[in-house]
């Protein structure tokens, strides 16, 4: 029998699945169960077949940092009121279909974001994720 105490788990729910059309913005919301203005929130995407792409992040302090192949692009904003993260994708092209995950900050990181300059540790550290399928027609 496994007992866990102290557990808290937290709600990050988003769409199951979006479409658009070349050249469109899209914008996926997630809507969490944790204040936005005590942990970061990061998108990540895994295309099929390929591997998990950090995208940005917006930290509990509101400052965004991106991904270097999305800066320009990407915009990571945030409601605090409601607590919904949002990430608009401009200029949508067929390779950005993909599963899009939204996941908060591993509540140990938090004063630690030097850590998430390794793209490495970013994939390994993230947890409670939640995803939407996207697919941009051709």
């Amino acid at each position: 029998m496994l007992s866990l105490t102290g557990l808290k788990c937290e709600q990050l729910t988003q769409p199951a699945s979006m479409s658009a059309q070349p050249g469109q913005t899209l914008t996926i919301s997630c809507q969490v169960s944790y204040s936005v203005t005590s942990y970061g929130t990061h998108w990540i995407r895994q295309p099929t077949g390929k591997a998990l792409e950090w995208m940005g992040v917006i930290w509990a302090s509101g400052s965004n940092n991106y991904a270097s192949r999305f800066q320009g692009r990407t915009e990571i904003t945030r409601d605090t009121n409601k607590n919904i993260v949002n990430l608009r994708l401009s200029s949508m092209k067929p390779e950005d279909s993909a599963v899009y995950y939204c996941a908060k900050e591993p509540q140990w990181l938090m004063k630690a974001e030097r850590l998430y300059k390794n793209s490495q540790s970013r994939k390994q550290e993230l947890r409670q994720l939640t995803i939407t399928n996207v697919v941009v027609d051709k």
